[in-house]
């Protein structure tokens, strides 16, 4: 035969002198064959060593033991730290990942996970979700369809399956880290669609009225998305224009690594040392926050366990649909270095 064409089943039936329907119950296992039958199939599939479409066997079985995820970046070290932690997880599980990027945009995710879905996946995780497409009850009506798993995306009401850091109390650690320091004036840094920056935000604000700080609406800003290396320059542009515009400020919160090294970016501009005269904190501990100078003072959050733990879950909930959905919570821990300073 042809090497350079690839054997079929048809092919092996041929060659083994049997029906096609033999071939498939040798392969399966799943109907008696007389041994010597076996043999001369096995013997067929070896020789042509052919290799059956797992697609096409698993539009069969309903089974493609794929399973989908769904980032808004792949630049971001962050999603590419869980998706990672996914994937450890689920192939050890038999499954293989189909990776979709949807660079942020609603409408991309709903398009990929139809892409997904005419794939015959056995599961969806999707990270960090945009917050339009949840509260409209898309992923709700999705998770009724097919398996899903929703990393970050918690919205109070919407019935799906989660798996998320505490953010909340990530967050207030670190400004009441900034606050013990002697921090008064604190900047607020965050992109402009993602439910993690609403509740960010939402402790910002409620910590400002708990600590009775002088709240100023012009001490939060938004970049226009933060997932990407953009949010290092935009971030970059905002934080040099407070700076100069409010002398007040000692220190800022970023709601992740790549918008804090963007505020980094902005004080070196400026000639302003970080952390004698400006403080800042990030949020992922992402390994960028290790190898910037100074190294970032960030929040953990644990990117390897959010995708280990994700994984396990899909897998669960592909085995035993009749689960009732759950919204497991993941610790964070500030973590410690060089980019934080008390106030003089």
């Amino acid at each position: 035969m042809d090497q350079q064409k690839r054997a079929t089943i048809a092919d092996v039936a041929k060659l083994a002198g049997v029906s096609i329907t033999t071939v498939s119950r040798v392969m399966n296992k799943n109907y008696p064959v007389k041994e010597a039958t076996r043999k001369k199939v096995e013997k067929a599939i070896e020789e042509l060593e052919f290799k059956p479409n797992l697609l096409a066997r698993g539009l069969i079985h309903n089974k493609t033991q794929t399973i989908g995820i769904l980032t808004p970046s792949i630049e971001n070290l962050f999603f590419s730290e869980v998706v990672k932690g996914i994937d450890s997880v689920i192939k050890n599980k038999g499954y293989t990942t189909f990776l979709c990027n949807t660079e942020g945009d609603p409408e991309q995710e709903k398009l990929m996970i139809d892409n997904m879905k005419d794939r015959s996946v056995d599961g969806i995780i999707a990270i960090n979700p945009r917050t339009k497409n949840i509260k409209s009850g898309y992923y709700e009506g999705i998770s009724k369809q097919i398996p899903l798993v929703i990393i970050n995306g918690y919205n109070r009401g919407i019935h799906c399956n989660y798996v998320l850091n505490d953010g909340e109390v990530g967050t207030y650690e670190a400004l009441k880290y900034l606050y013990e320091l002697g921090h008064r004036d604190i900047v607020f840094l965050r992109g402009r669609h993602s439910y993690s920056y609403d509740v960010k935000e939402d402790i910002y604000r409620k910590f400002c009225e708990e600590f009775k700080l002088e709240f100023d609406e012009d001490n939060i800003l938004i970049i226009e998305d933060g997932n990407g290396l953009e949010a290092v320059e935009q971030s970059k542009v905002v934080v040099e224009k407070i700076i100069r515009e409010n002398d007040k400020v000692s220190c800022l919160f970023a709601c992740n690594d790549w918008m804090a090294v963007g505020a980094l970016k902005a004080a070196k501009a400026l000639s302003i040392s970080v952390p004698e005269e400006f403080s800042i904190i990030g949020f992922d501990n992402t390994i960028i926050s290790q190898i910037t100078e100074p190294s970032l003072t960030t929040v953990d959050q644990n990117m390897s366990g959010l995708g280990q733990i994700s994984g396990n879950r899909i897998c669960e909930i592909i085995k035993d649909r009749d689960k009732e959905n759950k919204k497991i919570i993941i610790e964070t821990r500030l973590i410690h270095r060089n980019s934080v300073a008390g106030r003089l």
